[in-house]
């Protein structure tokens, strides 16, 4: 390991708002378009241009973030955004309980550094401050983000064959849904 090794103690997970993502629009899309060109299954397929990667922080993500039902966890490297997640809990009445945790993501030369896990502790910390006791996500079957949300205490309910294409084939995989209850 080359002596300017960074690891996950030189990182800084922050909440982000909707100008604070807006100022650092080309750092998350660089990030989405380098995690969908390394495998990573979040809803998109190669081709994937930057511009696709600008679209979806511009058109979705932000717009949601402005609604106040979301919160954008940013895991920054100096200035440097090197990974991020989201906590859903724009929820039903009757589903007050629950938040639905998305896009979990960190730059492909980052990772092993213990950043998804400071991610999703972050998620979590905010889950059980707003009042939710159950958490829900689901990953695709066999990725490594199945085995650590598994480490993380998340349980699978289920699989769904057929789910999603992967970014890079025509290959369809499933998805695997699971849950975690947490304690406030």
């Amino acid at each position: 390991m080359s002596s300017n090794a960074h690891f996950a103690s030189d990182i800084k997970v922050v909440t982000l708002d909707a100008d604070q993502v807006t100022a650092r629009l080309d750092q998350f899309a660089n990030m989405l378009h380098a995690c969908v060109h390394d495998g990573a299954s979040i809803g998109f397929i190669e081709p994937f241009p930057i511009s696709e990667a600008v679209t979806f922080w511009r058109d979705k993500t932000i717009p949601a973030l402005m609604g106040g039902k979301r919160v954008l966890f940013a895991a920054l490297d100096g200035d440097r955004v090197v990974g991020t997640v989201q906590l859903d809990y724009d929820t039903m009445p009757n589903q007050v309980h629950r938040g639905d945790i998305s896009k979990l993501m960190v730059r492909p030369d980052c990772r092993r550094r213990g950043i998804a896990r400071l991610l999703m502790s972050a998620a979590e910390k905010r889950a059980r401050e707003l009042g939710r006791t159950l958490l829900t996500l689901d990953t695709r079957t066999g990725d490594s983000a199945e085995v650590l949300y598994t480490s993380l205490g998340f349980e699978t309910t289920g699989i769904i064959p057929d789910f999603a294409r992967d970014p890079d084939s025509e290959k369809l995989s499933g998805t695997t849904v699971m849950y975690k209850r947490i304690i406030r």
